[in-house]
């Protein structure tokens, strides 16, 4: 008995377990107007916009969050529930979704590819052909199909690629859905593509497609890439994402003045749908693509308080979409189509046959061509009637009274049009036989195109200012054209129309561009982050270089400012100092300073032919002075040794003297100053610290004279050619103070020599600077003068 009761009691918790297991599971389905957001009256644009906010915060390739993949999956089921009127009103009514299983990370699975699955994803149909033929069939690609038929058909509708190969199971798991979006697009107008990477490599490449699958779509020649989950409603949201932002006008009875009205600026038709949902219908914004250089569109939501006056006054059924197409005329509709059910072809038909005005204005070659298109075969004659007027406000009333006489007369053979003298004189002087056609009067001419060259037979009909003679004058002429097309008598070569719209280019190029940036964002948030590391890559290799650069080139310069400044700090450290020791073009790239020797030897390379441009400073010394005046001359000179054109020598006078008198004599301007400066005596010239600047190829010379009195220890000099006490200074100091063998006075003749070049550096600076007199000579002097004294 008592096990008996165990048993039972076992059975109960058993029971109770399963019970409670299955309420786990099977509890209530989550909301997904609590995971949007919004509330129960909120209208498809407030969810589509919550839903974007959203989808941008929790996806996963943005939020790091471990829990941001569970939650933009919720987020995309929601939408696709709220979105879709049907599954909004079952869940609304019954609090299901379409599956009745509930939300949770295991149900709908991983993330695969910048791709969303389920648990399905493992159960691959193998053996089902379905899935493959209805990709390999009429949507394959081919590179040259793609460039020479794709590219440019997507200037009037968009496409939608799917990339796939061989072996890839992700894309046997998404085929359902694309054949689903597939049907549904094909019938709205959207173009169709399956790449296969195996087969077709080039394109995939071409397309920027690394990876299967993939989807992107083509619109206007350029490529965006898909990369939301693959489903119905995302895939329905990206075709319509790649379509321009202002491809449609909203209009109510506010504006609906303003848009009908602006039919004369922009020379097109305008459309109006009028349809109950608030958002504008995928097929009429894709028809608004097809045809947005010919026609104007705009929607009016029925469902606003706003339209109801424009729906009183054109009379519109509010249980059918109507569409209708005014021309000049904004009071009453050109055409109009009313169906429950539009389909794509009623409206391309629709619409081709209301493409251009009444009476329109030729703004354009194209515009030309579509109208007086060029004779092909003689049953499809083709007559433009052409008025060529101004457009000042006094021709308005014989401007309005062609546009009545053109929509009184329509028939498929002959075309009204207009332009304006002053935007088309071209072709008005030709077919007005007048130079100066811009002040002529309006005039009315029928033409006949005969050749793409330009070729056209026409005749001049009359003056044309809106008389009923003027009327009848032109129908009794289109009435005699269609019995004998002789009569155009008059042949010219027109030239090519003016486009009038150019000024509007550039505000086509600002939106398009901002439309590209948006797009360029939008992948930047969206991409793979495995897909742009080549480019990162790039980018900061190239900043690591340039910092690279930056950083070792400011080490260097700082290293070799160290080393400069104590080679300054030296040559300042005589009793005067010089000022201008440390100015220099460049700082020195060598510790110490080259002087070479001028003798026979190096008398060519050093002077004769130097290069053009450089100079050698040349210091003349003895052998007594050579070692004092050597050192003080490279203290001097080290802060100019960073010039490339200058070069540093010294003269022994004691081996060559000659050639020092030689050069001097050559020299008249400088020989006189010294012949001023030496007042008759027959002593011999002590040329010991005079510096010569010689450039070898223009054959001129700077010269230094150093200038000390021999009493002042301190010394004094001057760079001065002009200075008036020279030599004679020198031999009136040595007279009056007779040289004595003691070291006080061999101590004053060192300090004496040492202070010779005080004021090189002020005088180097001046050398540098082109401000010193120049002494040319006729010739260097020759070799023989330069070979040291026997």
């Amino acid at each position: 008995m008592a096990g008996s009761k165990m048993s039972l009691l076992l059975a109960v918790v058993l029971v109770l377990s399963v019970l409670l297991t299955g309420a786990t599971h099977a509890g209530p389905e989550m909301d997904p107007y609590k995971i949007l957001g919004v509330t129960r009256s909120a209208s498809q644009a407030e969810i589509k916009k919550v839903y974007k906010r959203l989808a941008k915060e929790w996806h996963p390739d943005k939020n790091k969050n471990p829990g941001a993949e569970d939650m933009f999956i919720k987020i995309t089921k929601s939408y696709e529930i709220l979105s879709n009127e049907d599954k909004r009103a079952n869940y609304d009514r019954y609090g299901q979704t379409d599956d009745t299983q509930p939300y949770s990370s295991g149900r709908y699975g991983h993330r695969h590819d910048s791709f969303y699955f389920d648990e399905s994803f493992f159960n691959f149909p193998f053996n089902s052909k379905t899935h493959r033929d209805f990709a390999d069939s009429k949507y394959t690609l081919h590179f040259n199909q793609y460039i020479n038929d794709v590219v440019p058909d997507s200037y009037k509708r968009p496409y939608l690629i799917k990339i796939t190969s061989d072996w890839c199971f992700s894309c046997i798991h998404i085929e359902p859905v694309w054949k689903e979006v597939v049907q549904e697009m094909e019938t709205l107008g959207v173009g169709i593509g399956v790449v296969d990477v195996g087969y077709e490599r080039r394109l995939a490449n071409h397309l920027g497609a690394h990876r299967t699958p993939s989807i992107l779509g083509v619109i206007n020649g350029k490529v965006t890439f898909f990369h939301y989950a693959v489903a119905k409603e995302h895939l329905r949201q990206f075709v319509e994402d790649l379509l321009p932002q202002r491809l449609v006008e909203r209009v109510t009875d506010k504006n609906d003045l303003q848009f009908l009205n602006s039919w004369h600026e922009l020379n097109k038709p305008h459309v109006l749908l009028f349809d109950q949902v608030p958002v504008v219908p995928l097929l009429y914004k894709l028809t608004a693509f097809a045809y947005k250089d010919y026609l104007q569109f705009g929607y009016v939501d029925q469902g606003l308080s706003e339209t109801a006056n424009l729906q009183k006054q054109f009379n519109i059924n509010t249980y059918a979409p109507t569409m209708l197409v005014f021309k000049e005329n904004i009071d009453k509709p050109a055409d109009i189509i009313q169906a429950k059910g539009m389909k794509k072809q009623i409206i391309d038909e629709f619409m081709s046959n209301n493409k251009f005005l009444l009476a329109p204005r030729l703004v354009n070659q194209k515009l030309f061509d579509e109208l007086c298109p060029v004779k092909q075969f003689h049953r499809r004659r083709k007559y433009c009637v052409l008025l060529m007027t101004r457009d000042e406000e006094t021709f308005s009333f014989g401007n309005q009274a062609f546009l009545s006489f053109a929509s009184a007369n329509t028939k498929e053979v002959v075309r009204f049009a207009y332009v304006y003298q002053r935007l088309q004189q071209p072709l008005c002087d030709i077919l007005m036989q007048n130079k100066d056609s811009a002040q002529s009067p309006p005039q009315v001419v029928i033409l006949e195109r005969r050749n793409a060259a330009g070729k056209a037979l026409f005749k001049p009909v009359t003056a044309w200012n809106g008389s009923e003679e003027d009327k009848q004058r032109l129908l009794d002429e289109l009435e005699r054209l269609q019995k004998d097309p002789s009569i155009l008598i008059h042949d010219a070569m027109l030239p090519e129309l003016n486009n009038e719209f150019a000024s509007m280019f550039v505000i086509r190029w600002i939106y398009a561009s901002y439309d590209y940036l948006s797009e360029v964002i939008d992948d930047i948030l969206h991409n793979n982050w495995r897909e742009m590391m080549p480019l990162l890559s790039l980018i900061f290799s190239a900043l690591f270089i340039l910092f690279g650069t930056v950083v070792i080139q400011a080490f260097s310069d700082s290293s070799e400012d160290k080393q400069t400044k104590p080679k300054a700090k030296d040559g300042t450290k005589a009793e005067n100092g010089s000022p201008g020791s440390g100015a220099s073009s460049r700082p020195p790239k060598k510790n110490f300073v080259e002087v070479t020797e001028l003798t026979d030897i190096t008398y060519m390379s050093n002077l004769v032919k130097l290069r053009p441009g450089h100079m050698n400073i040349v210091l003349v010394l003895t052998d007594a002075s050579k070692n004092i005046l050597l050192s003080k001359f490279a203290k001097e000179v080290y802060s100019f040794t960073g010039s490339l054109t200058l070069h540093f020598s010294f003269l022994n006078i004691d081996k060559h003297s000659e050639w020092m008198n030689t050069l001097l004599e050559y020299a008249q301007d400088a020989m006189q100053i010294d012949a001023d400066e030496d007042d008759g005596g027959d002593h011999k010239m002590d040329y010991t610290g005079y510096v010569l600047a010689l450039n070898g190829h223009k054959k001129y010379l700077c010269l230094f004279k150093p200038v000390y009195t021999g009493e002042d220890l301190e010394g004094k000099s001057s760079e001065d050619e002009g200075a008036t006490t020279g030599g004679r200074s020198r031999s009136s100091s040595r007279d009056d103070h007779p040289p004595r063998k003691s070291n006080r006075s061999r101590s004053i003749s060192t300090l004496q020599i040492h202070h010779k070049l005080d004021r090189l550096g002020l005088w180097m600076e001046r050398l540098m600077e082109g401000t010193l007199p120049r002494y040319y000579i006729p010739s260097w002097p020759g070799l023989d003068k330069i070979t040291p004294c026997k």
